[in-house]
C-alpha cells in the first residue's frame, strides 16, 4: 500500500471533508469542488484512490491532496488503505465507464457514505444484465436482444431468428464504441463475430475491464440519438439536466458509431422532452440506482423513446457542455447528490454548446492537417484538444482509436453555432496515407 498525503490541514475526526475519486480525477472536477467547499465553509480535500495493479503514473497529479494506492483484488487491502481516513470521508465517486466496477469494489469499505448499491452498478455495467432488467420493468424500454455465445452456424441462426437484421453486435462491458458493428446479412454477421471474438479478450485487457468478456446482439434502431444526465437522490428522486442531441459517425457517412457531434440544449418541444425524461426515469428505477449521477442514452423513434444504455456516472464532455450552455457545474453536482445536498440547476440556459470530435474516413498514417488555426478564429470557438499529429496512426473508434481532435464551441445563437459547425467541417482537412512519413 502506498499513501501520499499532500494535505497540510489538521482536521478533527468529526469534520468530514475528503472526496474520493476512484483511479481518475480531472482538474475541472477539483477546481469547482474546492470553490464550492470554500463558499460552504469547508476546505475540501480530494483523495485519489488507485488500484495498484493498473500501474497509473501519478507524478503529474497536481489536483489530489491525498493519493492512495492498493490492490483492489484484495478487499482487506482497500479496507486497510481507507481505515485512517474513515471519519473524514464525505463522498466517493468515479469518472468514466472503466471505473464503475472499481467503484463497486470500494463501496463495501465505505459503509457510512451514500452510494449506489453494488448490484445496481453491476446491472448498469453489463449491457446484457441491463437489458434484462429494463425488459422486466417495461418491455417498451428496450429493443430485441440476445447473448451471442459462439460463431457457429446454429448460434447465428438462433441470433438471427430472435433479433432479425439489421442488428448491432457489441461487447457487453466496453465503452466508446469499441468493437461495435452493424450487420445486415448472415455473411456480414459471420465475419463480424469472427473478428469480435478474436479481439475480445485483448481489448477487455487493454480497456482494464475486470468483467468476463461477452458479446450481445441487439435490434438496430434507426432513429435520432439523444442523451441526458441527471442526479438521483437516496429515495430515487431525479433532477434532469438539459437533453443533448447526438450525431454519430454513421450519421455523417462513416462506418463507425462514435459520437461525432453533441449539441445542447435541443430544439425539441417541452412535451417531447418530458416523454424522454419519463422513459429515463423508469430506466433509473428499473436498475435501482440511487445517490449518483446517471448518463442515459436514448433513441427517438417517431414519437417513441427507447433506452440505448444507462451509466451510473457523468457523460463524457458533459461538464463542459452544461457549463458553457447553462452554467451547470456538473462535477460539483455529481458530489452534491452523494453527500447529499441540493444540486444547482439554473432554470434557463444562456446559450448553446457543442462538442465536435474528428476521426478520418479511413485508418492510416496522418500525412496532413489543415484548418486548425482557422477554426480557432471562429466566433463560437472555446477550446481544442489535439489528440494526434502528423506521422501518428489514425484508427477508428470501434478499433480502439482516439479522436484526432476534439473541439468545444459555444454561441448565444443556435443558428450561429450551427453555422460555425458547418465552417469547421469545411475548414478541417486531414489526410491519411498508408505509409509512415519520413
Amino acid at each position: 500500500m502506498i499513501v501520499q498525503n499532500k494535505s497540510v490541514i489538521h482536521m478533527s475526526s468529526n469534520n468530514k471533508n475528503i472526496v474520493i475519486y476512484v483511479n481518475r480525477v480531472k482538474g475541472t472536477d477539483v477546481d469547482g469542488l474546492k470553490k464550492w467547499g470554500k463558499k460552504d465553509g469547508k476546505k475540501i480535500r480530494v483523495m485519489r484512490l488507485i488500484d495498484s495493479k493498473l500501474r497509473i503514473d501519478t507524478k503529474d497529479d497536481n489536483e489530489s491532496d491525498i493519493i492512495v494506492e492498493c490492490d483492489f483484488s484484495k478487499p482487506n487491502k482497500i479496507a486497510e488503505a481507507l481505515l485512517p481516513f474513515q471519519h473524514e470521508l464525505l463522498a466517493v465517486t468515479c469518472v468514466g465507464d472503466a471505473n464503475v466496477m472499481k467503484l463497486a469494489q470500494v463501496i463495501p469499505h465505505v459503509p457510512y457514505l451514500r452510494t449506489p448499491s453494488v448490484e445496481s452498478l453491476e446491472w448498469t455495467s453489463d449491457k446484457l444484465k441491463m437489458r434484462r432488467r429494463l425488459k422486466l420493468f417495461d418491455a417498451k424500454h428496450t429493443p430485441r436482444f440476445t447473448l451471442v455465445k459462439a460463431n457457429t452456424k446454429a448460434e447465428r441462426d438462433r441470433v438471427i431468428d430472435k433479433v432479425h437484421f439489421p442488428m448491432i453486435i457489441k461487447p457487453t462491458n466496453l465503452s466508446a464504441s469499441l468493437l461495435v458493428s452493424i450487420c445486415y446479412h448472415e455473411e456480414e454477421l459471420e465475419k463480424t463475430l469472427r473478428v469480435t471474438f478474436r479481439k475480445l479478450k485483448s481489448v477487455y485487457e487493454k480497456d482494464k475491464r475486470i468483467e468476463e468478456p461477452q458479446v450481445i446482439a441487439e435490434e438496430f434502431m434507426d432513429g435520432d440519438m439523444y442523451s441526458i444526465d441527471a442526479y438521483v437522490n437516496s429515495r430515487g428522486g431525479i433532477e434532469f439536466c438539459p437533453l443533448v442531441r447526438v450525431i454519430t459517425g454513421r450519421n455523417v457517412g462513416q462506418k463507425d458509431f462514435y459520437n461525432y457531434l453533441r449539441i445542447t440544449p435541443t430544439d425539441l418541444k417541452r412535451s417531447t422532452i418530458e416523454r424522454a425524461q419519463t422513459r429515463a426515469e423508469t430506466a433509473v428505477h428499473a436498475l435501482g440506482l440511487r445517490n449518483t449521477t446517471v448518463h442515459v442514452e436514448l433513441m427517438k423513434l417517431d414519437d417513441d423513446w427507447k433506452i440505448i444504455e444507462i451509466g451510473p456516472r457523468m457523460g463524457a464532455f458533459r461538464h463542459t457542455l452544461y457549463m458553457l450552455s447553462c452554467d451547470i457545474n456538473h462535477s460539483v453536482n455529481d458530489v452534491l447528490t452523494r453527500i447529499p445536498k441540493k444540486v444547482r440547476i439554473p432554470k434557463k440556459c444562456k446559450g448553446y454548446a457543442a462538442t465536435f470530435r474528428y476521426y478520418p474516413e479511413k485508418e492510416g498514417i496522418i500525412t496532413e492537417m489543415k484548418g486548425v488555426k482557422s477554426i480557432q478564429k471562429l466566433a463560437s470557438f472555446q477550446s481544442i484538444t489535439i489528440g494526434k499529429k502528423i506521422g501518428d496512426r489514425a484508427r477508428f473508434s470501434k478499433n480502439g482509436g482516439k479522436a484526432v481532435l476534439s473541439l468545444d464551441l459555444y454561441n448565444q445563437s443556435r443558428s450561429k453555432l450551427l453555422a460555425d459547425i458547418k465552417r469547421v467541417e469545411d475548414m478541417l482537412k486531414i489526410k491519411v496515407g498508408s505509409k509512415k512519413t519520413k
